[in-house]
């Protein structure tokens, strides 16, 4: 019988860590402190961000398994779940932790920005690596966290803490920012793949079959999640991954439109348009022209 934890307050979370609770809706924590333990499923109800110092064992993040390497951060929003895929070898947790419940940035600047760190929804095979000074600069954020929970709460404390986990959120999206870069290589990889997997895609029967590709699907096929996938091509690009495909149906949409042996109609069904007039719509919004009289005016130049 697999073991399953649900976290949905701070206080559960402290427990099971072995932690005193300073604060209802926020901590720091020192894995350290925690009893050794065997993995176990985890549901959350929290935001997490967890900077592992030991190898903990293989988690399972979605359908994708991460070996934890030292010095990583992973990030964790509510109704997410990870397993320890190793549940006999029993070990000591290392390293560091935020955690802090929603409630925490309700009615603060976070709470209106919070979505836009979009790493919260990356695959954990997607964690960012911290350099030395990285991970020194993370230490320092959550102690100045851990050192408000120190003092008595009163009307400052929501702002000051809101403030300090925002501070640490914008720090890790430079520290992505860092990663985007340093291994742009992989990137180029990935976008390369993007592209032979877009051209594959239209010469075989799928646009028919299932329609125009989504920047989910595409994720998908690449092993990565929409999230980290749309920040790279967006980083890599200037474009969004979902302008991307769109830029890539307009060019195979000229191309077909050239061939005269094919009704607009017949286009539109074989890029994967349900219906000819939204591919007409589409084509005028990208292009300028219609279908019909990009057709004409090219064949007449």
């Amino acid at each position: 019988m697999k073991q399953a934890y649900n976290f949905d307050t701070v206080n559960e979370y402290n427990d099971f860590n072995n932690h005193e609770t300073l604060h209802p809706l926020v901590s720091i924590l020192d894995f350290s402190k925690a009893h050794p333990r065997t993995g176990s499923r985890m549901n959350f109800g929290l935001y997490c961000i967890f900077l592992k110092e030991a190898k903990c064992g293989d988690l399972k993040y979605g359908r994708h398994t991460y070996d934890y390497q030292e010095g990583t951060l992973v990030f964790i929003a509510p109704g997410q779940v990870i397993d320890v895929e190793n549940k006999v070898d029993i070990y000591q947790p290392m390293g560091h932790g935020l955690v802090f419940h929603p409630d925490m940035i309700r009615g603060t600047s976070l709470a209106k920005t919070i979505q836009d760190y979009s790493f919260f929804g990356y695959n954990s095979n997607e964690s960012l690596h911290l350099s030395t000074r990285e991970r020194q600069l993370v230490l320092d954020c959550f102690s100045k966290i851990q050192y408000e929970l120190q003092q008595s709460i009163d009307k400052h404390s929501k702002k000051l803490i809101a403030s300090n986990i925002e501070l640490f959120l914008n720090y890790c999206d430079r520290f992505y920012d860092r990663q985007f870069i340093t291994r742009d290589n992989v990137n180029r990889g990935i976008l390369e793949k993007f592209e032979e997997l877009l051209n594959g895609y239209f010469t075989s029967e799928k646009p028919q079959n299932i329609g125009l590709p989504s920047v989910a699907s595409c994720a998908e096929e690449l092993n990565l999640s929409p999230n980290y996938f749309g920040d790279l091509i967006k980083k890599e690009t200037g474009k969004s991954a979902q302008e991307y495909i769109q830029n890539k149906i307009i060019d195979i949409a000229k191309s077909k439109i050239f061939d005269t042996q094919k009704t607009v109609n017949e286009v539109a069904y074989e890029l994967g348009f349900k219906y000819p007039q939204h591919f007409t719509r589409f084509f005028k919004q990208h292009v300028g022209q219609t279908p019909n009289e990009y057709r004409t005016l090219n064949h007449l130049n």
